[in-house]
Formats: C-alpha cells, sequence, structure tokens
C-alpha cells in the first residue's frame, strides 16, 4: 500500500492475503475470515442467487466465489468436492466459466393462496407436454415435472408449499430460478398470496403472475393488478416489468403463453451450467421404500451425477444403485436441471440439504465428520435480541428485519403503525411481513432468510414447529401481550443500533419456586426475592443453566391478593411475564434497569 503526494492511500494498490478455506463453513466465520462484515457476505452471496443466513453453511467452490468477489486470493483445500480443472491453487480462483458453458432448464416454482389453482395449472401444464404427444408417456410425478415446451426443457417443482420453498433457499443453494404467483381473479390477494410475494422477494426470484379463474363470474382482472401495485409488483399493462398472463387452468386456457412468458424469461436471465463438474443437487423429498429402501429425489444443480458416484448429504452417504428421471426412466447420467430419484443413499434425508458427489468413501466420511462438528457447535450456540443487535450494529447499513404476527387486523395495524413511527432514515427497521395468526414454520423460514431478523408476536401463540425451528436457526421470537412493552422493546433496539451508551443498574433477584397455570397459556412465576428487590416497571432477565432464555418486561405482580409495583427482599409474590410461559422451577429471575 502506499500514498500519493497528497497523503491519499492508494487503494488500488492494497493486495490482500490470500485465505485458506474449509470444505464447508458458515456465513458467519466465512465474514470473520474474510475481515467484512456479515451484511457484505450476504450481499456478495446473494448476488450469486445463494440466499443464506448468517448460521448457514456454504461449501468451497460457493465461499471461494464470495472470496474472488473482494479480491481475496484463495488457497484450496488439499481434498476438496471441486473440479480440479476449476480451481488454481494459491492464487485467485477464476470461478467465472464454473457454471457456464451449457444452456440449462429453468427451475419453476409454483406460490399462492390455497384454492387459488396451483395444482389444476400444473396438471393444466403437464397436459402440454410435446413428449407425452409425441410418445404416449405422462410425466411421473417425484417431487419435481420435466416438460418439453417449443423443444425446450422447463423443470417444476412440485413442493407443498412455502415450507419446502424457503428450507431449500436457506439451505445456501438457489434452487428456483422463476416463480410463478397464481391469484384468483374472483378472490384477488390474500394472506397467502402475500406470503408468497415475501418468499418470493427474500429470494431475489423474479415473478410472473398467473391471474386464475379469468372466466369465472366475479372475476376482476383489473383489481388484481391494482392489488399488486401496493406490494411493489408493477405489471406490463401499468407500466412496470411484470409478467402477468390470464389463465383459466380448469380449462386450459393462457397455459400456452404462460409457458412462452417462462421460456422468455429464462432467455432474459441466460441460465446456464457445466455438467463436466461434480454433481451438486438439493433434496426435493425423501424416504423409505420397504423394498428398494432410501429413495430421494434430487434436482441437479450443477455438474453431472453418474451411475456408481458416492453421494454426501447431511449425516448421509451411499453410492448411486439406480437413478430414475421424471419419465420413469433409468438414466446413467443427470445434468443440470434435471430431477431424478436417487437409490442408494444411507438414510432419510431433509428436504433442502444439499446433495453431492464425494472423490471416495473416505472423503464422505471426513465430510460427515466436518458438519456434525459444525452442526453441534450450532446447537450449542443461542441467539438473543441483544446478539442480533450486536450484529446489526457492526454491520455497515444498521438495520433489523421484523416478521410481524399478530391476533387481530386492528392489533396488526397497530403493531406496524409502532414500527414505522420508531424508524428514521439513519436507523431502519424492516418489516418483511406481516400477517394475522399464529407464528408458523415458514414465519421462522422467512425470518432466517433475511440477515439479522427477529419474530415478533403480538397476542398469538406460537407453534411449537415454530419454536424448535427458530432455536435451531437461531432467530429470536419475541412474544408481547401489552403493546407499551412492545414499543418499549422496539424502542430498545433501535438505540441499541445508534449506538448510545447505556448501563445496566442491577435492583435485584428472585428465584421461581412453584409455576401455576393461568389460563391456557400464560403462567404465574411463584418467586421468593433473595436480594435486592424486583420492580414492576424495571426489566426482568430469565436465568437458566447460566443461559439468558427471556430478556423482557413484566405483565403484572401480586403480593398474596394484592397488585404490587415491587417485591422486596425475602418476600414471597406472583408474577406474570410479558409475553415468555415457558418458566421452570429454579430459574433465576434477574431485575435490572438501563441507565
Amino acid at each position: 500500500m502506499t500514498t500519493n503526494d497528497s497523503g491519499e492511500i492508494n487503494s488500488e494498490e492494497i493486495v490482500r492475503d490470500p485465505v485458506s478455506l474449509p470444505l464447508i463453513i458458515t456465513v458467519g466465520d466465512l465474514a470473520e475470515l474474510l475481515q467484512e462484515s456479515q451484511v457484505e457476505v450476504i450481499k456478495a452471496l446473494m448476488k450469486q442467487g445463494v440466499m443464506a443466513s448468517v448460521n448457514q453453511e456454504v461449501d468451497f467452490s460457493i465461499a471461494a466465489r464470495v472470496a474472488q468477489s473482494f479480491s481475496i486470493p484463495v488457497i484450496k483445500p488439499k481434498e476438496s468436492l471441486d473440479n480440479e480443472d476449476a480451481l488454481n491453487v494459491g492464487s485467485s480462483i477464476d470461478t467465472s466459466e464454473m457454471n457456464k458453458g451449457e444452456k440449462r432448464a429453468p427451475v419453476i416454482t409454483v406460490l399462492g393462496h390455497v384454492d387459488h389453482g396451483k395444482t389444476t395449472l400444473l396438471d393444466a401444464i403437464r397436459k402440454t407436454n410435446d413428449v407425452e404427444k409425441e410418445e404416449g408417456g405422462i410425466t411421473q410425478k417425484i417431487g419435481a415435472y420435466q416438460v418439453r415446451h417449443n423443444k425446450s426443457e422447463l423443470t417444476f417443482i412440485d413442493t407443498p408449499g412455502h415450507e419446502a420453498f424457503s428450507s431449500m433457499r436457506i439451505s445456501g443453494t438457489s434452487v428456483t430460478d422463476i416463480v410463478i404467483l397464481v391469484v384468483a381473479a374472483d378472490d384477488g390477494l390474500m394472506p397467502q398470496t402475500i406470503e408468497s410475494i415475501n418468499h418470493a422477494k427474500n429470494a431475489n426470484v423474479p415473478i410472473i403472475v398467473a391471474v386464475n379463474k379469468c372466466d369465472l363470474e366475479g372475476a376482476d382482472v383489473d383489481k388484481v393488478k391494482g392489488q399488486l401495485t401496493e406490494h411493489e409488483l408493477i405489471v406490463e399493462d401499468y407500466g412496470g416489468e411484470v409478467l402477468c398472463v390470464e389463465v383459466s387452468a380448469l380449462k386450459g386456457k393462457g397455459i400456452d403463453e404462460l409457458l412462452e412468458s417462462i421460456s422468455l424469461l429464462s432467455e432474459i436471465s441466460e441460465l446456464e451450467s457445466n455438467s463436466n463438474l461434480s454433481g451438486r443437487g438439493v433434496i426435493i423429498e425423501s424416504y423409505n421404500d420397504p423394498k428398494k429402501g432410501s429413495i430421494s429425489t434430487v434436482l441437479v444443480k450443477s455438474g453431472s451425477f453418474n451411475y456408481g458416484d458416492i453421494l454426501v448429504s447431511g449425516n448421509n452417504s451411499g453410492k448411486i444403485r439406480q437413478m430414475i428421471d421424471g419419465y420413469g426412466k433409468e438414466v446413467k447420467n443427470a445434468k443440470p436441471s434435471t430431477p431424478i430419484q436417487v437409490m442408494g443413499m444411507g438414510g432419510i434425508n431433509q428436504i433442502g440439504e444439499i446433495v453431492e458427489v464425494a472423490n471416495s468413501e473416505k472423503e464422505a466420511r471426513k465430510l460427515i465428520q466436518q458438519r456434525s462438528r459444525s452442526s453441534q457447535k450450532q446447537t450449542n450456540k443461542i441467539t438473543t435480541l441483544s446478539q442480533v443487535v450486536k450484529r446489526a450494529k457492526a454491520s455497515r447499513e444498521k438495520e433489523i428485519n421484523i416478521v410481524i404476527k399478530t391476533g387481530s387486523n386492528g392489533a396488526l395495524t397497530a403493531v406496524e403503525q409502532v414500527v414505522n413511527d420508531l424508524t428514521s432514515e439513519d436507523i431502519q427497521v424492516k418489516i418483511i411481513s406481516g400477517a394475522v395468526g399464529a407464528v408458523t414454520e415458514s414465519d421462522v423460514m422467512l425470518a432466517s432468510s433475511a440477515e439479522d431478523s427477529i419474530i415478533v408476536a403480538f397476542q398469538t401463540i406460537v407453534q411449537g414447529g415454530a419454536k424448535s425451528q427458530s432455536e435451531a436457526n437461531n432467530i429470536p421470537i419475541r412474544s408481547f401481550d401489552i403493546i407499551y412493552t412492545l414499543v418499549d422493546e422496539i424502542r430498545a433496539i433501535i438505540e441499541g443500533l445508534k449506538g448510545e451508551e447505556k448501563s445496566e443498574v442491577n435492583i435485584g433477584s428472585a428465584r421461581i419456586l412453584e409455576v401455576f397455570p393461568r389460563g391456557k397459556v400464560q403462567k404465574i412465576a411463584g418467586v421468593r426475592v433473595s436480594e435486592g428487590k424486583i420492580l414492576r416497571n424495571a426489566r426482568i432477565r430469565v436465568i437458566r443453566n447460566s443461559e439468558i432464555v427471556f430478556d423482557g418486561g413484566v405483565e403484572s405482580m401480586r403480593h398474596l391478593t394484592q397488585n404490587v409495583t415491587e417485591l422486596t427482599n425475602n418476600l414471597e409474590g406472583g408474577i406474570v411475564l410479558n409475553g415468555y410461559h415457558e418458566i421452570q422451577v429454579e430459574d433465576i429471575l434477574e431485575c435490572y434497569e438501563l441507565k
């Protein structure tokens, strides 16, 4: 690094030291290794079409491309799953040609509200299959469909919807190239439609709108287009760039126009691949057959899968004994964008897991061991709200992403207004989704696809699956029953991002002696104050096994039969925490204030 006559640094002459990347690395560890903020690394991944949260893993090839985007040379590990010719050991890796050379089929996912015609649309598309017309064959359902239109292949993922779609996105692999958003012309945009839009936006995937049921009485296509503008989807008729096709899936009308739109968008995207690399794909579905053993449906993303290849997915491995394509034919080779059934894996794989070809059984075992260690490290890691704020504060863009779920539309409007009122130009608290209902696994997956995210639940419940999913993905869920406590929490987030110096003043502590039910959800903590005092308007931190499991406010406090504002040393009383009802006997309550 040198300086010019004015004493300014000639940044163009800065040479970064090479880094040695492991075969698998989390996004957070990658950011630390590259000495870049997590936000910048997430952005670099998004430019590659990879949506991954800070705790998600990416493989060596993806991490190497991220390093290259920061002009950082990469040293290749001795044992890698990548093709030898694709990497240049000890120097900056030229990956520009790694996924180029061959045109590949687009991968399309159909999303939309229940009963708006997703399944009927897929059925109508399958009936147009040129292969079926020419050969009389029917495409088999193996979790994905591949049809031929005007001599071009189109791959459709047939999934249960948002859960599979999101889990594939957050797995660190770009699965979908195009999303078809199905909207019924007689219903318009519904809650699940809006959720679909949020998923596609967070995944940074182009959208084609299919306005279905246009032949029904009460259909209002213009109303649908107007509603789409409210969610920043501007169709071509309104001067935007979003393709919109009117269809009747039941009668087969408009299907050819929809397929033409897909082909057009695919051409514009210039989707290419390199089938000469070692195979890498994504699990679409997996199950155990009593006669054939473990069967996994795989969507090939890059490289090729060949008969006899050794595969690794999660903690499972095995040799390909048989591959079946979408037409029920046994194949020896599968190229990018091809859906295949694979027999030979050692166990059941999770939807969205990456599956890749290893050079040997020894290499497969080593990779599984590395993943097990990394998984254990992640399992032991608990993300609290304060940690999320700390990460966002350290990033270049001070931003927190929030998913809001409430018990009513009125409450949703109130919470959204609170967030918008507290957000400033310098500090952004961005609502990536707001809806009425319980917090579900889909909400957690949506939050996982954006950096520095939390879920706010106001006067609603958190489903059990969402709780376990939030722990697995390190997404804090904060539940509130009182609006002013929620306001204080959001304000604390913003003040934390502003970097305002605050110190904690310890007031007292108490131990939970008993837990009493209060209604169907709430729990009362029967406590004895062991030190100082517990104040009704102060903050409470719940400590269990030396870990903080809750940090928030108090909803109510009683001594005997009286509502009180404080409990002093050696007194017993009942405390209901605001939005947290998973208290246990022997939990410690620490009371403190921020000054």
